[in-house]
C-alpha cells in the first residue's frame, strides 16, 4: 500500500487487505511518508511512542524488538488523574499502562543516562490506546511500523517533576525498574506489571528510542516539549465503550483512570 492508502485506512477505520510486505527499514520510510502527509494537512507531532519494549509479550505478538511511532496533537490528551476517551474510529482498540516522559531539552546525539536525565522535565502515568489494522492483531514487525507504530491515542496523567522523584539518572533508573502497576477493569484487577519488564526500565527505553531515532534516515529528534511514552508494563488489553479502566502505579508514581465512550 502507498502512504496515501495507509492514511486512508487509518482515517476510515478499515482493516488492511493484506500485510504490508515490506522490510523494516522500508516500513519506517512508509511511516515517515504518512507522517509528512499528516503534517501537510495540519496535524502537529507532539512526541514519540515506543512499542514492544516489554520482552514478556514478544512471543504473543511475534515482534521481538522495540518500534517507534509518532504521537500527535490529535491523539494526545492530558488529565489530572482521570479522563474520558472515545473509541470511535479506532481499529481493534487495546489499552496499555505506561510511564510517560516530558522533555525539557534535546538530548545529546549519543546521550548517556545522565544526559538523558538532565533532558527530562517530568514523569507521568499514562495509558496508550493502541490499534491494529490487520485482523486479530496478527502481524509482523514491519506491519506495526507501517501502521503508525499501532498508536491511536495517549492519555497522560498528573506529571511529576523529575527532580521530585530522583536526584540522578541512577536513582530514577532504579526507582522505575522497581516500580509496579496494577491494571484494573471495572474495579477488578486484571494484571500486574513491573517497570523492569520495559527494557529493564523506562529510562533505558527512552535511551533506546533516542538512539534508534538517530540511526533512522528522516526520523525526528527528541526536543523540548515532546512527550515520550515508553511501552506497556502489562499485555495490551482489548477495550470497549462503557468500560472503566485504572492503573495504580507504586508510590510515588500515582494512578490514572479512564472511561471509554462510543
Amino acid at each position: 500500500m502507498t502512504p496515501s492508502d495507509l492514511l486512508d485506512h487509518l482515517d476510515h477505520n478499515r482493516l488492511w487487505p493484506a500485510p504490508c510486505g515490506l522490510g523494516l527499514d522500508e516500513a519506517y520510510q512508509q511511516a515517515l511518508a504518512v507522517r509528512r502527509l499528516r503534517m501537510d494537512r495540519g496535524e502537529q507531532p507532539r512526541g514519540v511512542k515506543i512499542g514492544f519494549t516489554n520482552r514478556a509479550i514478544w512471543p504473543r505478538y511475534n515482534v521481538y524488538a522495540p518500534i517507534w511511532g509518532t504521537v500527535w496533537n490529535t491523539t494526545l490528551t492530558h488529565c489530572n488523574g482521570a479522563g474520558q476517551l472515545p473509541l470511535a474510529g479506532i481499529c481493534q482498540p487495546r489499552l496499555e499502562p505506561e510511564i510517560v516522559f516530558g522533555m525539557k531539552s534535546s538530548p545529546a546525539a549519543h546521550a548517556t543516562l545522565d544526559q538523558l536525565f538532565s533532558a527530562i522535565e517530568w514523569v507521568a502515568p499514562g495509558f496508550e490506546v493502541v490499534q491494529s489494522h490487520l485482523p486479530g492483531w496478527k502481524f509482523e514487525a514491519a506491519d506495526t511500523v507501517a501502521d503508525g507504530g499501532l498508536h491511536a491515542h495517549l492519555l497522560v496523567g498528573q506529571p511529576l517533576p523529575v527532580q521530585s522523584l530522583a536526584r540522578s539518572a541512577l536513582a530514577l533508573d532504579s526507582l522505575l525498574a522497581r516500580a509496579s502497576v496494577t491494571l484494573s477493569k471495572n474495579n477488578e484487577p486484571v494484571e500486574e506489571g513491573h517497570g523492569a519488564l520495559v527494557l529493564d526500565s523506562p529510562l533505558r527505553a527512552l535511551q533506546h528510542v533516542h538512539q534508534t531515532l538517530g540511526a533512522c534516515p528522516g526520523a525526528p529528534t527528541l526536543k523540548a516539549g515532546d512527550v515520550v511514552t515508553t511501552g506497556t508494563w502489562t499485555d495490551a488489553w482489548p477495550v470497549r465503550p462503557g468500560e472503566h479502566w485504572s492503573a495504580r502505579f507504586s508510590a510515588p508514581l500515582g494512578a490514572l483512570a479512564v472511561r471509554f465512550t462510543d
